[in-house]
């Protein structure tokens, strides 16, 4: 059974490009079995009762900006149940994509990967009435420590994120093993052809680098290229995300040869 996910949205025209693109695509292509990935739309302006179909209004207490109303998102959700038990399936969590969420992890994601799928709120405007956040939201996501115009690039990010790890969508089933954080680490550097740049092409490079491809990778023997890869992905999050490290030691899943490489760092 393909993996539902509801959206409710202000701009259901956003997300159509995406299912029709990269190798995310095989994720919604009905391939004789069914699609993967269920994606359903649901305008909110479908579901404003007044003239003007309007879905938010100015905030209590002043200040700028407008705040989406309880009514039409109410509404909706109950549309997106109704259609769930019309269907004979369970209701699924109601993630909000909000700067006040948690950041989303790829444990998160491998989690939904594995799931019925969920409804996806992506608001507008300077918010949603906490009452119905209180009321109807399950979980609050964020991306990152920035403010985007809305949800839908949110929701788009985890709709990608979940779509290559189901199979079939990736060409290669491991490629998605060795992505950054599927280990707790971040990735290790790839090189593919020439296997020396050219001198027209090294000096087209605004800073200098190594010509050559580590000649590690070259070698063909296998066990030392992942000792490679593992001491870049090391020394790689060491540098740049130190914290990830510390939740690895703190989780028993570094080795001693790891604590070893860690300690010639530094």
């Amino acid at each position: 059974m393909a993996i539902r996910f509801d959206v409710i949205t202000l701009f259901p025209e956003l997300f159509q490009p995406f299912t029709q693109v990269g190798v995310v695509r095989r994720a919604f292509e009905d391939t004789g079995h069914g699609p993967l990935l269920d994606l359903r739309l649901w305008p909110l302006r479908d579901h404003a009762e007044d003239t003007y179909r309007r879905v938010d209004d100015r905030p209590f207490g002043g200040g700028p900006g407008m705040v989406m109303l309880v009514e039409p998102l109410t509404r909706a959700l109950g549309a997106i149940r109704a259609d769930q038990a019309q269907a004979g399936q369970a209701q699924t969590p109601v993630i909000l994509f909000t700067p006040t969420g948690k950041p989303l992890t790829q444990a998160r994601v491998k989690s939904l990967a594995q799931g019925p799928g969920a409804v996806m709120v992506c608001g507008r405007y300077e918010g949603i009435d906490q009452r119905w956040i209180d009321g109807c939201v399950d979980e609050e996501i964020s991306l990152g420590d920035y403010v985007l115009s809305g949800g839908e690039l949110p929701a788009l990010t985890l709709l990608d994120a979940v779509a290559r790890l189901l199979p079939g969508v990736l060409q290669d089933a491991a490629s998605h093993e060795q992505d950054s954080f599927s280990a707790g680490l971040l990735d290790c550097p790839h090189y593919s052809r020439p296997e020396v740049l050219t001198e027209n092409l090294a000096a087209a490079m605004p800073r200098p680098q190594p010509a050559a491809v580590p000649e590690v990778l070259m070698s063909g023997h296998h066990a030392k290229i992942n000792q490679w890869r593992r001491q870049r992905q090391l020394a790689l999050t060491l540098d740049r995300r130190p914290e990830l490290i510390e939740q690895l030691r703190f989780a028993g899943q570094l080795s001693r040869e790891d604590e070893q490489f860690l300690k010639s760092l530094l």
